[in-house]
């Protein structure tokens, strides 16, 4: 074996050694979800909560797959949802969905919902420590009509090594007519980089 190809092996092998495999999506879904791991983000600013949890990629192929795991759809799959990191934002005040609390007021109601269904890529920014910025691939956001306890939108960025290459992303919402202010999240590259994966 070649210097370059034993090099390349070791590298592999220590990626691989890296990324934990989970059998279940339940137990994935206990990983994310502890704070220490990089992938579940919490702050609390003017008494709006937010959350921002990073998705990974075998969550949304699971959502995709029947109960036939076929091997190579497994692939397919993987290769097309990788392109992207995908991630959930999820923000309450009082327990409740954010327009609960401006229902009162129609004009302020009617621009929050403009906002977040059509104008959050103009709130959203992720960048780089260097400031070099990744453009938003899309968000979406399902209007739940008072029936959740919170707003939630899944928010989608391209996945570009050169931006992974960095020790951290910054993550910021700007102020969404809360008094809150700019909201701003350090994300941990080398979670993103060596995320979890399911035992299919």
């Amino acid at each position: 074996m070649t210097k370059n190809k034993l090099l390349v092996f070791l590298l592999l092998l220590f990626i691989s050694s890296c990324t934990k495999s989970f059998d279940t999506q339940e137990e994935m879904n206990d990983y994310i979800q502890d704070e220490d791991n990089g992938y579940h983000y919490k702050k609390t600013v003017s008494d709006v909560d937010y959350v921002l949890q990073y998705r990974p990629t075998d969550l949304l192929v699971k959502q995709e797959l029947t109960d036939n795991n076929n091997p190579s759809k497994i692939e397919k799959l993987r290769k097309q949802y990788s392109k992207y990191m995908y991630f959930n934002l999820s923000m309450s005040k009082n327990n409740q969905e954010l327009l609960n609390g401006v229902a009162q007021d129609k004009a302020k109601f009617g621009q929050m919902v403009n906002e977040l269904a059509f104008g959050m890529e103009e709130k959203l920014h992720v960048y780089t420590p260097t400031k070099d910025t990744l453009a938003l691939a899309d968000f979406i956001y399902p209007r739940m009509y008072g029936m959740s306890n919170s707003t939630s939108i899944m928010i989608v960025y391209p996945r570009d090594e050169k931006y992974l290459k960095q020790d951290y992303l910054n993550f910021v919402i700007e102020d969404l007519g809360l008094e809150t202010g700019d909201v701003k999240f350090k994300l941990n590259t080398k979670a993103l980089i060596n995320e979890p994966q399911l035992a299919f």
